[in-house]
């Protein structure tokens, strides 16, 4: 049987730190290093900040995030996948807000470096968006053993 998990959580600043903790204790089942622990705990949390300093800027709507993780054991070592979905604003133009030092809030203090930060400490990375209907991020880390 595959492991799996399903964590929503309010988009609000105060779960950030819950949903990188609640993710990385899930990983510990592929007994990771401290340093692919790291990677999964920075990726989340990129991701996560991602949906509640964007998705819902400006809606008055519930605003919610979705976690799902699942576990592929594997022979030796195995694979984290890890999808955080927003139900958002949405990205209008995925390509440019890949690029490093993109930002839609050039008034704050912003670096544009979130997809970035996710793309170098995972395995896999892709995102999908759809303007009016919210983003999915999904990501793989490969556990060595």
């Amino acid at each position: 049987m595959e492991n799996y998990m399903k964590l929503e959580i309010a988009a609000i600043g105060e779960n950030e730190s819950f949903a990188r903790s609640a993710v990385a204790a899930f990983a510990l089942a592929l007994n990771p290093s401290l340093s692919e622990l790291s990677d999964v705990k920075t990726a989340v949390s990129e991701a996560v900040t991602n949906c509640i300093v964007h998705a819902y800027e400006g809606e008055d709507a519930q605003k919610s995030i979705l976690i799902e993780c699942r576990i592929e054991k594997r022979t030796v070592g195995g694979a984290l996948h890890i999808a955080i979905t927003d139900y958002g604003k949405g990205i209008q133009d995925v390509e440019q807000a890949l690029a490093p030092f993109f930002t839609t809030l050039e008034d704050e203090e912003r670096s544009g470096m979130g997809f970035t930060i996710m793309q170098t400490f995972m395995t896999e990375f892709s995102v999908a968006s759809e303007p009016g209907k919210g983003t999915k991020i999904v990501m793989m880390k490969e556990i060595a053993a």
